[in-house]
């Protein structure tokens, strides 16, 4: 597999092992509930930031080139039995996690999201997860199935696993993930009700997860759940850029290639890479 460079910034592992920034992909669709495809979702956001029209600046000023240290560390192996999978993807994750350094993990479905946070939450007792997509993911199951990427923030949250869950961009909310969500006190932001830019701030360290479904089918439609009237990619942005957290952890998931056929979801989903790892580093500098 060959390794992702965005625009310049990925450096060799081996030759830093004491990395800020870990790029990680999980090819797992196998909880995908509607279509298969979110598993070459990793392949496709490496390809898509491996192009000569890009560069490794951000837009708050950030050269990812040369202002941090970031790696691709390859895939992991999502051979086997989920429990084994799973198990697998917290232990790497936590790894990284205990080094210090922040992984960005490009999925894959959104079931991957709950192992990877039980890695965060034996680092940090309280974690604050900021969660883009258009649909809750709060079944307690859905089709029999307790761990489907229908279902991640119920088993995150009934493991008592996160503080504060706030979700942005709902627009597919069920009743029952509605009675779940207000079990759990999620502060759920509905598009319907978004009017202006977003200011959000949150006290403990943030992990944020995001669906590309999030972002509106004519940003995005390279995903398996076409759900319009979602985010701009200029509204997500600014969301991202005006954020007062300490960013610990990102995951990109749900990129269906196959429904990608103009490469725009995968550039979106750079896009979201590069300003959260701009962010990244900006508020480490801040820190100093």
């Amino acid at each position: 597999m060959e390794m992702t460079d965005f625009g310049g910034a990925i450096k060799p592992v081996e030759e830093h092992p004491d990395y800020k920034i870990a790029i990680i992909g999980i090819p797992f669709d196998e909880k995908s509930s509607y279509l298969k495809g979110a598993a070459k979702g990793p392949q496709a956001i490496r390809e898509a930031s491996t192009v000569k029209s890009g560069n490794a600046w951000t837009e708050l000023v950030v050269n990812l080139e040369e202002d941090t240290v970031i790696v691709d560390l390859g895939d992991i192996d999502v051979r086997g039995k989920t429990i084994e999978i799973f198990s697998r993807i917290e232990k790497r994750i936590g790894e990284i996690v205990e080094k210090g350094a922040v992984p960005i993990v490009l999925g894959g479905d959104h079931s991957i999201s709950y192992p990877v946070v039980r890695a965060f939450a034996k680092k940090f007792n309280s974690l604050d997860i900021l969660h883009f997509d258009a649909h809750p993911d709060l079944y307690e199951e859905l089709y029999g199935d307790p761990f489907s990427h229908a279902c991640p923030f119920a088993r995150i949250l009934e493991k008592g696993l996160a503080q504060n869950l706030v979700q942005v961009g709902i627009r597919a909310a069920t009743g029952s993930q509605r009675a779940n969500a207000s079990k759990h006190r999620v502060r759920m932001i509905e598009m319907k009700d978004i009017k202006d830019t977003l200011s959000l701030e949150f006290s403990n360290p943030l992990y944020i997860s995001f669906d590309l479904d999030s972002l509106d089918p004519a940003f995005a439609p390279g995903v398996s759940h076409h759900e319009p009237g979602g985010l701009s990619t200029r509204q997500v942005l600014a969301i991202i850029q005006g954020l007062k957290a300490r960013i610990v952890g990102l995951d990109v998931v749900e990129l269906n290639p196959s429904r990608d056929l103009s490469g725009i979801t995968a550039a979106a989903a750079v896009k979201v890479v590069k300003e959260v790892a701009g962010k990244i580093v900006k508020g480490d500098k801040e820190e100093i």
